[in-house]
């Protein structure tokens, strides 16, 4: 079976990934000529996700969403175990959602042009200057909302590692309630490391959000550890 969903990635999956990013990413390129704020190349990049997960066979069952406000702007926190939990987010919520990355993935064809021209925030963290409080100041005024991975990289055996303080920071200058994300299952569907992708149920929860208005700076270390907890407790 291993032999089957291997063979599967590399001559089918892949080559359908890859036309999806090539023919959305043109899309969401397009459409950025008339729309500054990004708004249709968000509509792609959930058509992109989708498309993903339903070609993969990747089931997504969220619950919580009904602890949100709409017409407000997040920072959705959520452990990172694969690649598919980008897809998984951007299927799963329906916000106008931007992500923060590094400013070397601008330059990958199509996936980081549309990065670039949809608003999303890209940050050069050798020195990440004072520009990024800006770009979070234009995202609140647009009504978006940001989803990051605090730990920083993916789990190789699903424990939730340290959540690293910056993106709460970010927060808390901001004012924008952080939502903690619970992802529970993705990392069944591809394996930090393996190029093998198979199908399988992932479990989204999203929990009630904490507000970040009048958390102090000295304090985001003990907001990162509560969100951490919240996060690990449905993530198992």
């Amino acid at each position: 079976m291993r032999s089957y969903h291997w063979w599967r990635t590399v001559l089918f999956l892949i080559p359908a990934v890859s036309v999806y990013t090539v023919v959305l990413g043109t899309a969401s390129l397009l459409s950025s000529v008339f729309d500054r704020r990004g708004d249709v190349g968000h509509k792609c990049a959930r058509a992109w996700s989708w498309l993903i997960l339903k070609t993969t066979g990747v089931h997504v069952d969220v619950t919580g969403l009904e602890r949100l406000d709409p017409s407000r702007s997040y920072v959705f926190a959520a452990n990172h175990q694969s690649f598919y939990d980008i897809p998984i987010l951007f299927a799963s919520l329906p916000f106008q959602l931007r992500i923060i990355s590094k400013a070397s993935v601008g330059r990958v064809p199509f996936l980081g042009w549309h990065l670039q021209r949809t608003g999303h925030v890209l940050v050069d963290r050798e020195r990440p200057g004072p520009g990024i409080m800006k770009k979070m100041a234009r995202l609140v005024g647009q009504q978006h909302s940001l989803f990051v991975f605090p730990e920083g990289t993916r789990s190789v055996d699903g424990s939730v590692g340290r959540f690293k303080g910056g993106s709460f920071l970010i927060a808390v200058q901001a004012g924008l309630p952080v939502v903690p994300i619970s992802i529970q299952g993705s990392r069944h569907v591809m394996f930090r490391g393996c190029l093998m992708v198979c199908p399988g149920n992932v479990t989204v929860t999203v929990h009630e959000p904490i507000e970040t208005s009048g958390v102090p700076r000295d304090a985001v270390r003990e907001l990162s550890a509560r969100v951490h907890d919240v996060v690990a407790s449905a993530a198992a």
